[in-house]
């Protein structure tokens, strides 16, 4: 049974430290940038290769560090991801992470990691992750590209028009909800569907 609770961090307003600058480190960074382009992030690592610089070049909201990783690079920090292939430094930073309540995630190492970096579909505000509970990310990774091509490119117009919708509604939470769940009940039925072709 899958028990991960899935939540939306805002990585702006956070720190995050990346431990690695190879290509696993790369595949992080980019996933962590195209969900939360103005993250925090302070990347580490003996080597950092010339992509990862590139990539680092383009916001002004991440830094590098090329050199071994020091216990002092754990502090004012709020989420660790490493990208390393050292299960002796990992198993260290896991003690380290605990200790200083700290959240880690391990790539490819579902064992060491407190949260998973899933599948997202994005289309406009809504997005959606996709978790197999580290099982499998080839899976998810397919349920993605499944949701990308079915949801509509229009998808972002209507939650402008249904926040609009919201914040002109009257009454108390309860009559707000009521009303929302009545206007949005047939949205998509295989029936709203063929109307808008």
């Amino acid at each position: 049974m899958n028990e991960l609770f899935p939540i939306y961090v805002k990585l702006d307003q956070i720190k995050t430290l990346l431990v690695g600058g190879g290509p696993v480190g790369l595949e992080k960074l980019e996933a962590v940038l195209s969900n939360s382009p103005r993250a925090q992030v302070h990347l580490v690592a003996e080597r950092i290769d010339a992509n990862v610089y590139e990539l680092i070049a383009t916001s002004p909201t991440l830094t590098a560090s090329e050199r071994a990783f020091r216990v002092g690079d754990l502090e004012d920090v709020d989420l660790i991801i490493l990208a390393t292939n050292n299960p002796t430094f990992n198993n260290q930073i896991r003690e380290l992470a605990r200790t200083k309540h700290i959240l880690l995630n391990v790539a490819d190492k579902p064992s060491l990691c407190d949260f998973y970096l899933g599948s997202v579909v994005r289309k406009g505000n809504l997005k959606i992750g996709i978790s197999t509970n580290g099982k499998s990310p080839t899976i998810a990774k397919r349920l993605k590209e499944f949701f990308d091509d079915l949801l509509p490119e229009e998808i972002d117009e209507t939650l402008t028009l249904m926040s609009n919708f919201r914040n002109n509604l009257k009454g108390d939470f309860q009559e707000k909800v009521r009303l929302l769940n009545e206007h949005t009940q047939d949205f998509f039925t295989k029936e709203a569907y063929d109307r808008k072709d």
